[in-house]
C-alpha cells in the first residue's frame, strides 16, 4: 500500500498558513476546521508545517499567549516529507522516528496533500482486516479430507 492509496481515499482538501501570517489566526483555522495542522507555503514552496504541538510550545515560549507572534516563530522548518509513490511501512517508520504527526505528500514541488498519522494507522488495520477475512474465507473453504479424492493428494 502507498500514500496515493490514503489520498484517494481521503481527498484533496488542504490548508496551509503564510510564514507570515500571524500566529493567532493560523489558531483560529485549525480550531474553526478541527485540524491539527497546517502546511506553511510561501512562493509556491512548502516551508514549514504547524501543528498543534508548536503551537503548544509557542505558548509556553510566550508566557501562554499567542501575542503578536507569526507562524514563522512556531513552525517546524524541516518538516518530513513522502511522495505518493512512497510505502506506508516506510511513512509509519518515518513518523515513529521522529514523533511526527503530521506529513505533508510533495510530488517534485507539488503539494498533494497531508497525511497523519491516524490515516496510516487506519490503513494499516483496513489492510489487516481485509486479510484476515480473506485468510478466513480461504480456511472456510479448504476441503475436508473426506473430500479429497486421490488426484488432490499429491
Amino acid at each position: 500500500m502507498k500514500v496515493l492509496d490514503i489520498l484517494r481515499v481521503k481527498g484533496n482538501t488542504l490548508y496551509t498558513a503564510h510564514p507570515d501570517e500571524a500566529l493567532a489566526n493560523a489558531v483560529k483555522v485549525m480550531a474553526d476546521k478541527d485540524i491539527g495542522s497546517l502546511v506553511v507555503m510561501e512562493h509556491g514552496d512548502l516551508v514549514g508545517m504547524l501543528t498543534f504541538r508548536e503551537v503548544i510550545l509557542a505558548l509556553v515560549k510566550n508566557d501562554g499567549a499567542v501575542g503578536t507572534m507569526v507562524v514563522r516563530s512556531a513552525m517546524d522548518d524541516a518538516p518530513l516529507t513522502c511522495t505518493p509513490d512512497t510505502e506506508i511501512d516506510e511513512v509509519r517508520r518515518m513518523m515513529l522516528g521522529r514523533h511526527a504527526r503530521y506529513m505533508p505528500v510533495l510530488n517534485k514541488k507539488v503539494l498533494e496533500g497531508v497525511i497523519s498519522f491516524y490515516d496510516v494507522a487506519k490503513a494499516v488495520v483496513d489492510g489487516q482486516n481485509f486479510e484476515n477475512k480473506m485468510l478466513k474465507a480461504y480456511i472456510r473453504d479448504w476441503p475436508s479430507e473426506e473430500e479429497e479424492t486421490p488426484e488432490t493428494k499429491l
